[in-house]
């Protein structure tokens, strides 16, 4: 009786969250779309704070300060200021920042959904240590540095866009540096190698970046409109990799020797994992559900799988999916939802309307997507995306396909550009640093000019097309 009084209890806020997509819209129909602030003191105080907080993000390496507590603050003050200036005038609604803001939370809640079942699913496969076989058989069976540098790089480019540029460069960086034992001519250029390839294969599938996400759950290209893209992600790949491929030294490393077993499921959860990603591209082409919709299908099918696997193995192969979740990278997750209500916070206040007035009208399309590419290398590709969606400069399908590219392989021209370059600089502290990268710069440039002019020759027919209008 208590547990029914309970269900009951909650049955109001369960009918709140099935109609609150609703209420959000309609909240956020109550007054202008953004407030002109830009030159008051409550605009220019929530920039200063957005710049404060994203200074604390790029000295995480040296401060060892979470990257997501810096923009999680700014956020909750950015619009705390919003807020108080809304509610103070009369010619706003009451509820015009609350709508806002519920919108923001909105978008958020299917980029968490998706990559906490994304991450879960990695966490599993590395849990029944099905990566660790990978790197087993790479290492120890005496391929040469060359071979080494070559077949990591392909894995790279073609696991990236299942499983993220970011696992994929945390897993392979763990073969290159295993496998070089310290031949820094070796390594060096072989994490710069997967760096690239795993930014240049996340580019052409939603599931290999966050931007490529964003894009594809706002419906400004579907899933296979990302394949056009697939030649040109392949140049930028190719062209670095055949230039650094002359300074790898040719001599053939010993292996030591372990082999590593697959536990119990790991091949089912595999073949799971696949068929998650079929059915949430399924869902969002033909039911026109939002990807959320497949992937938390997917996180019940492992799940119930999981029970099978913890029923029938209880020692220690013991699979507990509620373990998997916990190991999810929270810290990466939480930065996301500070990035993306700062940055929603300064598209209310008007500073988002500046990219689309001043980028994209003074420098065109094409030239503004380009330029995005070299912000990328600088500044993380996520809050600049994210900008350029909120701010929805009118572009045909070329040109965001353009800017997808740009801002996924853009971050392979530094390696604090993007997340895949970070990691492997922790990973490998003291050998693949910012100056080590930088040194092949020039190639990655080479790389990056060459895939721009391959998709503008490749995908012409995409440009000067109607320009594509925001889903909702």
């Amino acid at each position: 009786m208590n547990f029914l009084t309970k269900i009951l209890s909650k049955f109001p806020i369960f009918l709140v969250a099935l109609v609150s997509p609703s209420l959000v819209l309609a909240a956020s129909s109550d007054g202008p779309a953004t407030l002109d602030m830009i030159t008051s003191p409550i605009g220019i105080a929530c920039l200063l704070l957005f710049i404060i907080a994203y200074g604390f993000v790029m000295a995480e390496e040296f401060t060892h300060f979470r990257k997501s507590k810096p923009v999680i603050l700014a956020a909750t003050a950015i619009w705390a200021m919003i807020a108080f200036y809304a509610s103070s005038d009369p010619s706003l609604s009451v509820h015009w920042a609350e709508g806002k803001f519920k919108h923001l939370i909105l978008e958020f809640a299917e980029l968490f959904f998706f990559l906490f079942v994304a991450m879960t699913y990695v966490n599993a496969l590395t849990e029944r240590k099905m990566f660790d076989a990978l790197c087993s058989w790479l290492s120890n069976n005496n391929f040469s540095y060359k071979k080494i540098f070559v077949i990591t790089g392909v894995i790279a480019f073609f696991l990236s866009p299942i499983a993220d540029n970011l696992t994929t460069a945390l897993i392979l960086g763990t073969v290159v540096t295993v496998a070089g034992r310290g031949n820094k001519a070796f390594v060096v250029p072989a994490l710069i190698n997967i760096v690239v390839s795993a930014n240049a294969g996340g580019a052409f599938s939603p599931f290999g970046d966050i931007t490529t996400l964003m894009v594809w759950q706002r419906g400004f290209v579907s899933f296979f409109d990302f394949f056009n893209i697939f030649l040109p992600s392949v140049v930028n790949y190719v062209i670095p990799a055949a230039i650094i491929y002359f300074a790898i030294p040719n001599e053939v490393p010993k292996g030591d020797g372990k082999k590593v077993i697959v536990q119990p499921g790991g091949n089912v959860i595999a073949i799971l994992g696949i068929l998650t990603i079929s059915i949430t591209v399924a869902g969002h082409q033909v039911l026109h559900m939002p990807p959320v919709f497949g992937m938390m299908f997917g996180l019940g099918m492992l799940g119930t799988y999981g029970y099978f696997l913890k029923t029938r193995y209880p020692g220690k192969n013991k699979f507990d999916i509620f373990e998997l979740t916990g190991k999810a990278e929270w810290d990466t997750l939480l930065f996301f939802y500070g990035i993306l209500v700062c940055v929603g916070g300064l598209a209310a206040v008007g500073y988002l309307k500046l990219i689309s007035d001043d980028m994209y009208v003074t420098l065109g399309a094409t030239y503004a997507n380009i330029l995005v590419g070299f912000l990328s290398a600088i500044i993380d590709n996520i809050p600049i995306v994210y900008a350029v969606l909120t701010a929805h400069p009118s572009m045909d399908m070329g040109q965001w396909l353009l800017i997808t590219l740009t801002a996924g392989v853009g971050g392979s021209l530094l390696s604090i550009g993007s997340a895949a370059g970070v990691a492997l600089m922790g990973q490998a502290r003291g050998v693949y640093t910012f100056f080590a990268h930088l040194r092949w710069s020039w190639a990655i440039l080479i790389g990056y000019a060459a895939s721009v002019a391959c998709h503008l020759w490749l995908n012409a027919d995409l440009f000067d097309m109607v320009p594509l209008e925001i889903p909702y």
